[in-house]
């Protein structure tokens, strides 16, 4: 049974052939760094990098000076991102992929995707660490200014050279088909099947992972909340079936090495 993925697919329909805005976004000049430095993402993901963006792109003072917030790092979200949360979303995404079904799993730009996972939340380096890590529910105010990290990713990487493709994974990972997440996007934005492994990608590692705010959900809650998305057509099933088939394959292999060991 061949699957045409140039027409919606069902729930949150699939279109790989739509980039994200890519024509319609602009660049200013790269930061360019050394030729003999490292081509992985993670050299974006230093605190120079970093303080060097805020000098090339004044639209980031712009947004947050709106969410009266100070400009500064903060260097220990920035060092637990790159040891943590950013790695296991990378492995994640990687392991939706590697299930999803041969038609979708070709047209996945699995390199835009690897380096989105990578960088999605660096914006959180620049959220005060008094909301970011709060102990307790968020008020709404809170919010606004938590969900401003996804659109400081962008603007802290727009300089940097990053193809279109993934900067826009980066500012619309909490995006979703209808158009539910953040920041707002206009009526034909399109929730494309890199978008939404990402999503899921991030959605699961973050709800397996302690916070300070919250206990780690074992694979079957985490699996639960996830599958709401898919009952409200923020993702497609074949996506979740991909991550649920990665969890369970996880979660054996752990069971083996430890009886192994």
């Amino acid at each position: 049974m061949g699957i045409d993925i140039r027409k919606p697919l069902g729930v949150g329909g699939i279109n790989s052939n739509i980039n994200i805005f890519s024509s319609r976004t602009g660049f200013g000049n790269n930061l360019n760094g050394d030729r003999f430095e490292s081509t992985s993402v993670s050299r974006f993901a230093t605190e120079n990098y970093i303080q060097a963006a805020l000098i090339s792109n004044p639209q980031i003072k712009v947004i947050l000076k709106e969410m009266n917030a100070p400009q500064k790092l903060n260097l220990k979200e920035l060092q637990e991102l790159s040891d943590n949360h950013s790695k296991q979303t990378q492995n994640i995404a990687a392991g939706i992929i590697s299930h999803l079904p041969k038609a979708l799993k070709q047209h996945a730009d699995v390199k835009a995707i690897k380096d989105a996972a990578y960088l999605h939340d660096i914006g959180k380096v620049l959220i005060p660490a008094e909301i970011l890590n709060k102990n307790g529910k968020l008020t709404d105010a809170e919010k606004e200014i938590m969900h401003r990290h996804s659109e400081l990713g962008y603007e802290i990487l727009k300089n940097s050279g990053i193809d279109a493709k993934t900067l826009n994974l980066i500012k619309y990972h909490h995006q979703n088909a209808n158009h539910t997440g953040y920041p707002k996007v206009p009526s034909d934005f399109f929730a494309d099947l890199n978008l939404q492994i990402l999503s899921a990608a991030d959605k699961y590692s973050a709800l397996i992972e302690p916070r300070v705010y919250k206990d780690p959900l074992d694979k079957e809650q985490a699996l639960a909340l996830i599958y709401r998305d898919v009952a409200k057509g923020n993702l497609h099933p074949f996506v979740f079936k991909a991550l649920k088939d990665y969890a369970e394959q996880t979660v054996q292999i752990s069971k083996t090495n430890n009886f192994a060991q």
